[in-house]
């Protein structure tokens, strides 16, 4: 099946109000140009080097999500032109975007990734953690940031009930801090959902999916 035709599959599923980030994380330029050509601006990767240098290869009125675990020491790299980043687990690191989003003279959008999964190796802040930051003095100096919702990484499992509990928590965890908004922070994204779980994540309240093998295939992680 052609790429055209993948992509095609699965934007019939999605609502109107879902977002699709096709993950390219491994894709070659050609890939990716195949991709937008099929008409998709919104692209995500997990490596910001790699995010980079399609970047500056590719079309500028591409959207580029960070997707992936974030250090601090990255954010440099991408500060001038990265529309939203999904992985913000902590006040230090939303500080320093805030302070390179300063020197360009921009806003960058940003989620908090909510912990929801069970498995150790997952990044994320708590619900508490998350009200912590925003009702913090600190916070409401950061004038370069804003929080736009959350994001969340469901269990490596084939359980779809554990995986729909995670969803729900995820969900609900969006519902009680949207209650929260101010100049720098207005809750709208809920981005949960990639190839395998989409759909169950959509039903538990996803405005937002990460979806790449089911577009481009399988990757190679050699490169």
């Amino acid at each position: 099946m052609q790429l055209k035709d993948k992509l095609e599959n699965i934007l019939v599923q999605l609502p109107d109000e879902v977002t699709l980030v096709a993950v390219t994380k491994t894709m070659p330029l050609n890939k990716i140009q195949e991709a937008y050509d099929a008409g998709l601006r919104i692209f995500g990767e997990n490596k910001v080097q790699e995010m980079v240098e399609k970047q500056e290869n590719l079309h500028k009125d591409i959207e580029w999500h960070m997707i992936g675990h974030v250090q601090r020491n990255k954010v440099k790299y991408m500060a001038s032109f990265v529309s939203l980043i999904h992985g913000v687990e902590n006040f230090k690191l939303l500080k320093e975007i805030n302070k390179q989003a300063q020197k360009h003279d921009r806003i960058i959008n940003c989620l908090f990734q909510i912990k929801i999964a069970e498995e150790t190796s997952k990044f994320g802040m708590s619900e508490d953690d998350a009200w912590t930051i925003l009702t913090s003095d600190a916070f409401a100096q950061l004038k370069h940031i804003k929080i736009t919702g959350v994001m969340g990484m469901a269990t490596f499992t084939d359980n779809q009930e554990q995986i729909k509990k995670e969803f729900e928590n995820l969900k609900s965890t969006f519902d009680k801090l949207a209650e929260y908004k101010s100049f720098n922070c207005e809750f709208t994204t809920v981005s949960m959902g990639m190839s395998g779980d989409f759909n169950l994540a959509i039903d538990c309240g996803s405005t937002m999916v990460r979806i790449g093998s089911s577009i481009f295939g399988s990757r190679n992680y050699s490169i």
